[in-house]
Formats: structure tokens, C-alpha cells, sequence
């Protein structure tokens, strides 16, 4: 008998609770928390290599030619020249095609190494025990920024037997940390004389006007000015080395930012819901029921009499049991806090679906006090 069940799971919700909330509009964040310099920022590499060792887990080369190709033209800038009839019939099965990702931070130096990703572009099964072979990761502007090499670091790992597998994590992907050496330095307008510019990570007029008002009543009035919600413009000393101390001065300076938005992020994909500090509820009642659907599949067998004619067959039979429980009312007064409503919807035992349909809800009627954002 095979039986299909829809089955409610429980309600988990991470809340954080503060003893009044003044204290958390109150909370005071360093200037390096909410900014960045503007033009200093991180580059994407990649670059595309060869994944050699690997325990018959590497790319079939009838289905993967590329795999082979590369590996013969390594061959032939190693000055190994095969045999036509030998690089025709060539299938290992101990290499695999990977992209190698990078990221080079602003301001890294050639000789420093960072780290890398590897993933199979391929048909292998796993890249355990791999070592990737010298690799050059470009830059969008096609020129060579790093060279990655070394053992990769596979967090998955699987077993197969006799038709059954088993698998956890992923093994077609692994990391090398400081894998590759950066060779060529990504030039910045830090060193450049003039104003800098202070991007905000979340941009907001009143924390753009609270940054540049504690730099002007440190450092001196008219040194900063806030040119709209995300950016703030300081006008730096010119020499490099002035630079640096003028933004180290900057960066410990304390500020309060704005009060974030009440807001309340739904993921229908997996089901979370997260809901903001400031969230409120204004005058409302809810009623939400459940319905449990269960379809049960049996096979019956008829089987006609011994001195009969006829034959023996096999009848399946279905049923369906539809149970609909009874809707639970709930009423919440104006300006409700979070903590509340999560102990009401917990009560009644509202699963993520429900959560998300009863939150649509009271935002279409008016009662949600918070921004809705389905990601």
C-alpha cells in the first residue's frame, strides 16, 4: 500500500527581544560598518584548468571530448607529442575539466595568495583527492591576475554498491585555500588626490547626514558633506600616506544609524519568514484553518473458482480521506508587538505556509505595519 500524506510541520522563529526599543535605534555603529571607499572594491577571476589524480572519478571522454583535447594540448607544451593512434583511443579517467573562481581583493600585491574555488564543468562524478594543475585566472578585462595550482578540499563525500548510492554534500566542487599567487596588482583611485567618496551600504538620508555631521565635528567643518542617501564626499588630504590616516580617523568614528525599516521577508521557495524588530499589527482577527489530504493506494486480487474459467488479475484500489480542521480565531489589538503575535501564531501551531498566506493577508488589509518583501 503506497500512502501520500501532506503532514504539518512546526513553526520556528528566531526573534531577538530588547529591553525597550529605544535601546536598539540607540545602538551606535563604527563609520566602517556602513561605508565603503568608492573604488575600492573586489574583482571576479576565472579561469578554466585541468583536475588530475582522481580515483576513476573524472570526465568519460566519449561524452567529455574537451577533457581529452585540453589534456593533449597540456601534453604538447610539455613537449609530449602522442601518437596519432594512441591520442584518438586516449580515455582517462583520472582527469576532469574544472572552472576555477576567484575573487582578488582590493589592494593585494603580487606574491600574496588568496583562495579559489574548483567546480566540474564536466560529467565526473568527483573531484576528492584532485590536484588542480597550473590554471591562469583572468579578469573581465581579459588580462591574467593570478595562476591557480594545488590539492583541492572536498567537503562532500558518496559510496555506491550494487545499484545503491549514497551522498552527502557535494563532490563535484572543493576549494584551495591561498591556491593561487596574484601576478598582477588592479589599480584603484585611492592614490589619487582630490575628494573620496563614502558609499553607504544601505542608503538612507538621515545616516548619510549623521556621518557627515560627526566628520565635520571631529575633523573640522566642511571636511565631509552628504551628496544623497548613499554617498558622502570627504575632502582628503592629497599625499597617500595622509590618505590612510585621514580614513583610519574616519572609520573608528561612532554613529548612530537610522532605525531600520519594519519589514517582513518571505522566501516562499523554502518556506522562511523572518520578521523585522519594528514590525506592529493594527486591529484585526484571523481565522485559518488546515486541510489534511491522504491518498491510499492498495491492490486486490480476483481469482476465479477452481474448476472455472477466467484468470487470475490484480485490482488496485484507491482511496481518498479529506480532514479539515477548525479554523482558530485570533485577535490582535493595535500596535501589537512582534513577540506577540509569534506566541499567538505559535499557539495555534501555524506552519511557514500558513505564516506566509495569514502575513499576505494583513498586509491587504491594512493591519501589517511593515514593508512585504518576497524574495
Amino acid at each position: 500500500m503506497r500512502t501520500w500524506r501532506w503532514k504539518r510541520f512546526p513553526l520556528i522563529l528566531l526573534t531577538v527581544t530588547l529591553a525597550a526599543g529605544y535601546l536598539a535605534a540607540a545602538h551606535a555603529e563604527t563609520v566602517r560598518n556602513l561605508v565603503t571607499v568608492g573604488g575600492v572594491r573586489s574583482n571576479q577571476l576565472v579561469g578554466y584548468g585541468l583536475v588530475v589524480g582522481l580515483n576513476g572519478t573524472g570526465d568519460q571522454a566519449t561524452q567529455v571530448p574537451y577533457t581529452t583535447q585540453s589534456l593533449l594540448n597540456m601534453f604538447q607544451r610539455l613537449g609530449i607529442n602522442l601518437p596519432a593512434a594512441v591520442a584518438t583511443n586516449l580515455q582517462p579517467k583520472d582527469v576532469a575539466a574544472v572552472i576555477v573562481t576567484a575573487h582578488l581583493p582590493p589592494f593585494a600585491q603580487p606574491g600574496q595568495t588568496i583562495n579559489v574555488t574548483v567546480s566540474a564543468v564536466g560529467n565526473a562524478s568527483s573531484l576528492a583527492g584532485g590536484t588542480l594543475l597550473m590554471t591562469p585566472l583572468k579578469g573581465a578585462d581579459g588580462q591574467t591576475y593570478a595562476v591557480a595550482q594545488g590539492n583541492l578540499i572536498v567537503s562532500g563525500f558518496g559510496a555506491s554498491s550494487n545499484g545503491a548510492s549514497a551522498q552527502v554534500n557535494v563532490t563535484t566542487a572543493g576549494t584551495i585555500p591561498n591556491g593561487a599567487n596574484v601576478e598582477r596588482t588592479v589599480t584603484n583611485g585611492f592614490d589619487r588626490a582630490g575628494p573620496m567618496t563614502l558609499e553607504l551600504h544601505t542608503p538612507s538620508f538621515t545616516t548619510a547626514a549623521r556621518i557627515a555631521d560627526v566628520i565635520n565635528r571631529q575633523l573640522g567643518y566642511g571636511i565631509a558633506e552628504a551628496m544623497n542617501a548613499g554617498e558622502v564626499v570627504v575632502q582628503a588630504p592629497a599625499s597617500p600616506g595622509a590618505r590612510v590616516t585621514f580614513l583610519s580617523e574616519i572609520e573608528n568614528l561612532d554613529v548612530i544609524p537610522e532605525t531600520p525599516l519594519a519589514k517582513v521577508v518571505i522566501d516562499a521557495r523554502s518556506g522562511t519568514v523572518v520578521l523585522g524588530q519594528n514590525v506592529t499589527l493594527g486591529a484585526c482577527a484571523v481565522a485559518h484553518g488546515s486541510l489534511s489530504v491522504t491518498i491510499s493506494q492498495k491492490y486486490l486480487v480476483s481469482q476465479p473458482n477452481p474448476l472455472g474459467a477466467g484468470q487470475t488479475v490484480v485490482i488496485p484500489q484507491a482511496s481518498v480521506n479529506i480532514k479539515q480542521s477548525n479554523a482558530k480565531l485570533l485577535m490582535f489589538k493595535p500596535g501589537v508587538s512582534l513577540e506577540a503575535v509569534v506566541r499567538a501564531l505559535n499557539a495555534v501551531g501555524a506552519t511557514p505556509t500558513d505564516l506566509i498566506a495569514i502575513l499576505q493577508a494583513m498586509k491587504a488589509a491594512g493591519a501589517l505595519h511593515a514593508q512585504l518583501e518576497v524574495v
